[in-house]
């Protein structure tokens, strides 16, 4: 979505083990960016949580990610820097920039680790990711990106940076592709059309057997469309947050202080090392038929460079 908007320039896509192990995660973003026309470069980052053991979500997304399509290698090569190295010389030459994370948190906890003056640079930081106030999907108490590293999420929400949570609870309902938006998407018979629904064709059983909501629940594209127009959220509202890295029962659970208790002088000496950064900006909800819109002129529009 982001490669296919006009007015977008990205900069740098770097990559994380996440959904499936990083090889393959580099694999399915250098094949994405071709299908956009674009040249990016892609890094290959960590490829293991910082502290912990790496558990795919390869159950979810089929072993390759998009759905054991089979789809060929692509014809680029990933960059022989690092993501962590990309992530800080980037975000240092280009300050105001817009960083959005759709996976693990762990490439930039360890950028915000080596370089933590380059947080003075970033204008928002938009993560997919978190589960607040609501059940997880990968444990009943949180959702997989927070889960998998849940270290890493901590020193990114206690970076100091400004922070917009964009939680799995936003792409379901509504917010899934149902079958009439399927058939519409395929109708406009474009090649990353067919892509966006081909490639989602496991995870959108594994979305059927889990939570029993017929359609293609996209969190990734539900941040983005509010990365590139924060005016798709409806209801967004500043509040102290942090994650769970202690209890193996909640391990990577989001608490988010929807109430306002945690400056409470009950609460506060144990909130004082999130008290002292800006409070994230909760996405709660967002206007459906626009992200779809947004998602749907990213699939008809031409091919571009860049």
């Amino acid at each position: 979505m982001a490669l296919r908007s006009p007015d977008i320039h990205v900069a740098a896509i770097t990559v994380v083990a996440g959904n499936v192990p990083l090889q393959q995660a580099v694999r399915n973003a250098l094949y994405t960016a071709e299908l956009c026309g674009s040249s990016v470069p892609v890094f290959a980052g960590a490829g293991r949580p910082l502290k912990r053991e790496y558990y795919s979500a390869q159950w979810f997304h089929g072993r390759d990610g998009l759905g054991n399509r089979g789809y060929p290698p692509p014809k680029r090569t990933q960059e022989s820097k690092h993501a962590v190295d990309a992530i800080v010389e980037t975000v240092c030459a280009n300050p105001g920039i817009v960083l959005v994370t759709l996976g693990p948190l762990t490439n930039v906890a360890l950028a915000i680790e080596r370089a933590p003056e380059m947080v003075k640079n970033i204008s928002r930081c938009v993560i997919m990711g978190g589960n607040p106030c609501c059940e997880g999907n990968v444990t009943p108490a949180a959702e997989y990106n927070m889960w998998v590293d849940p270290d890493a999420a901590r020193i990114v929400l206690r970076s100091g940076l400004r922070i917009e949570l964009v939680g799995w609870h936003l792409c379901r309902g509504e917010a899934n592709l149902n079958a009439r938006d399927i058939e519409y998407v395929l109708s406009l018979g474009t090649e990353l059309a067919r892509f966006t629904v081909e490639c989602n064709s496991v995870a959108m059983e594994s979305n059927r057997v889990q939570t029993g909501e017929i359609g293609i629940c996209l969190p990734d594209p539900t941040a983005m469309a509010i990365a590139l127009d924060p005016s798709i959220a409806t209801d967004s509202v500043h509040h102290y947050m942090d994650i769970e890295t202690e209890s193996e029962l909640t391990r990577g659970m989001t608490i988010v202080d929807k109430l306002g208790v945690a400056s409470d002088e009950r609460n506060r000496e144990i909130w004082q090392p999130v008290l002292r950064n800006p409070p994230a900006l909760v996405h709660w909800k967002m206007d459906v038929p626009r992200w779809k819109s947004l998602l749907y002129g990213t699939l008809t529009e031409p091919h571009r460079s860049g």
